[in-house]
């Protein structure tokens, strides 16, 4: 595995950070609201500057490889946040269609490989 598809793992984790950060936002007042707001700002310039890096230098990831798996990291990551943090219900349809979004980002990798 090269450093970019690291960096764009882990960009895409900084993602599922962004996507938290709202949900919470979302729950809260005053100066906790404002953290969760700062924390979606560098959860999301992070995650960003990542994807950008994982698309350049030696072994650039395709763009279209490499958006696409950042933002099913960042999905299936918000997904199980979303279990876990905000109660959301764990349905056969949920778990199926997101173990086919983990079969899709591997075959993603295998294929741009």
């Amino acid at each position: 595995m090269s450093i970019n598809w690291i960096l764009l793992i882990i960009g895409g984790l900084f993602e599922t950070g962004f996507a938290i950060s709202l949900g919470k936002a979302q729950q809260t007042t005053g100066k906790q609201m404002g953290f969760w707001l700062a924390s979606f700002a560098v959860c999301v310039a992070i995650s960003m500057y990542l994807l950008f890096k994982a698309m350049g230098g030696e072994k650039a990831i395709p763009v279209g490889t490499a958006y696409a798996v950042w933002g099913a990291i960042g999905a299936i990551g918000t997904v199980v946040a979303g279990i876990i943090l905000f109660q959301e219900p764990v349905t056969f349809w949920r778990m199926f269609f997101l173990s086919s979004l983990v079969l899709s980002v591997i075959g993603l990798q295998v294929v741009s490989a």
